[in-house]
C-alpha cells in the first residue's frame, strides 16, 4: 500500500522547508507554502542558484501566519510581524501579479545580512489566485522514495555519493510504489480525503546541486547523473508536478490510491 511518508512547505521561496505531519490542501497548495519571496533590487526573485546561504534560512510560521520567526547560521534569529496590507512593491515572482507585499527594513536588512546579498522580503498579496480557472497545474512538488533510490543507485554506481530528498525541495513524499518514476504516470490519485492530478514533469535545476542543510553549492549531483537518464526537451525531469482537484485535509500516513493513470 502506498502512503504519505513525508510532508513539506516552504513558507519563503528559496529558504529551508517546514517539515509537519499534516496540513490543509488548497486548490493552490499546501497552507502557507511558497507565500514570500526574497526580491533583488529590481523586483526579480532571488533564488539559491544565485544566494546558495537561502538554504540554510530556517522559518517557522507563528500564530496562524502572523508572525515568521527566521534563524540562519551567524545571523541570529528575528521574529516578524508579518504585513498582510501595506507598501506593495513591482516584483517578477512566478505565478504572482507583479507586485508583492513589502515586509519592512527590518526582515530586509537581517535577511540581506544572512544571505550576503541585498534583498527585500515580500508577501504574495491576498488578492492573488494563483489558480486558473480554479486549477493551478504546479501546486505540489510529489516525489516518491522509489524514485529517489533509483536515481541514487545510478549516482553511487558512478562512484559519488547519494543525495538527499531535500535537494529537490517535495512538497509530498510517497512510499510503497516499488517503481520508480511511478508518479509520471499517475493521472488521478487520492491522498487521504484529497484528489490530485498530474500537472508536468518537474524540470530540475541548479537548486538540486545546493546542500540544503549548510546553503552551500557542492554539485555535479544529481544534475549530472540525471541528464544521463531523464533529459527533456527543456531539461531534466524528477518528479510530478499536481494540481489540487479536491481541496481537503493532508496527513503523514495517509493512504495513496491511484485512480487513473496517463
Amino acid at each position: 500500500m502506498a502512503t504519505v511518508s513525508a510532508l513539506s512547505l516552504y513558507p519563503i521561496k528559496g529558504c529551508a522547508g517546514v517539515v509537519v505531519e499534516r496540513a490543509a490542501l488548497a486548490p493552490t497548495g499546501l497552507a502557507n507554502d511558497r507565500l514570500f519571496a526574497p526580491v533583488g533590487p529590481g523586483g526579480g526573485i532571488v533564488w539559491q542558484g544565485e544566494a546558495p546561504k537561502l538554504a540554510a534560512v530556517q522559518v517557522q510560521v507563528l500564530h496562524d501566519g502572523a508572525k515568521l520567526a527566521l534563524s540562519a547560521p551567524g545571523a541570529g534569529e528575528l521574529v516578524l510581524d508579518v504585513v498582510e496590507d501595506g507598501p506593495v512593491l513591482p516584483v517578477e515572482v512566478d505565478k504572482w501579479p507583479g507586485s508583492g507585499i513589502d515586509q519592512g527594513d527590518e526582515v530586509a536588512e537581517w535577511l540581506s545580512d544572512a544571505i550576503g546579498k541585498p534583498v527585500r522580503l515580500v508577501r504574495e498579496p491576498a488578492w492573488t489566485n494563483r489558480a486558473r480557472d480554479g486549477v493551478d497545474p504546479s501546486a505540489l512538488l510529489v516525489l516518491s522514495l522509489s524514485t529517489l533510490d533509483g536515481l541514487n543507485a545510478r549516482i553511487t554506481a558512478r562512484g559519488a555519493n547519494p543525495v538527499p530528498m531535500d535537494r529537490f525541495r517535495p512538497n509530498i513524499v510517497i512510499s510503497g510504489w516499488p517503481e520508480p518514476h511511478t508518479e509520471d504516470r499517475v493521472a488521478r490519485m487520492t491522498v487521504g480525503g484529497t484528489e490530485i492530478g498530474f500537472g508536468e514533469l518537474a524540470i530540475r535545476c541548479a537548486v538540486t546541486l545546493v546542500d540544503q542543510t549548510t546553503g552551500v553549492r557542492v554539485g555535479p549531483e544529481p544534475l549530472r547523473t540525471l541528464a544521463d537518464y531523464r533529459r527533456e526537451p527543456d531539461g531534466v525531469s524528477f518528479g510530478l508536478k499536481a494540481a489540487v482537484l479536491t481541496p481537503g485535509d493532508i496527513a503523514v500516513g495517509d493512504e495513496v490510491t491511484v485512480t487513473e493513470w496517463r
